[in-house]
């Protein structure tokens, strides 16, 4: 367990992230989630990272109450990732300790954290997954 204190996001993160742009429709959006079997997209705009887009933020689209009435499913999913994206999204940087992520991700209950450099450029996501690799990596050590 030691040796997971000193592990950073460098070593574990994907360096391959797919991104969405903002206008692309829900449809196409829940059929790459399908397809990739990922759980968030960073959404770019002109090269910057604006937010992120998860399957919660569909599943948000049709919660509804008792005043409301309920909306087509197809007037839901032709809306755009702009509209339903997170704007306000948490990210670290390669040189964050895997610890940290491991805190934000129990804190605020998410599942991929998007990973920036200084410039403020994307160059990865952590998931779950890669800090449960971390941890059987190095208790093995």
């Amino acid at each position: 367990m030691y040796q997971f204190l000193e592990q950073t996001v460098d070593g574990y993160m994907t360096r391959n992230v797919k991104t969405v742009q903002r206008d692309l429709d829900l449809f196409q959006l829940s059929e790459m989630f399908e397809t990739d079997d990922f759980n968030s997209y960073p959404v770019e705009d002109d090269g910057q990272v604006v937010g992120i887009v998860t399957k919660f933020d569909i599943l948000k689209c049709f919660a509804f109450t008792p005043s409301q009435m309920l909306p087509r499913y197809d007037d839901l999913m032709s809306r755009k990732i702009g509209d339903v994206m997170t704007p306000e999204f948490i990210y670290v940087s390669p040189d964050t300790r895997l610890t940290r992520v491991l805190q934000i991700m129990v804190e605020h209950r998410i599942r991929s954290i998007i990973v920036l450099d200084g410039t403020q450029k994307l160059v990865g996501i952590i998931a779950r997954e890669d800090v449960i690799a971390a941890l059987k990596a190095t208790a093995r050590g």
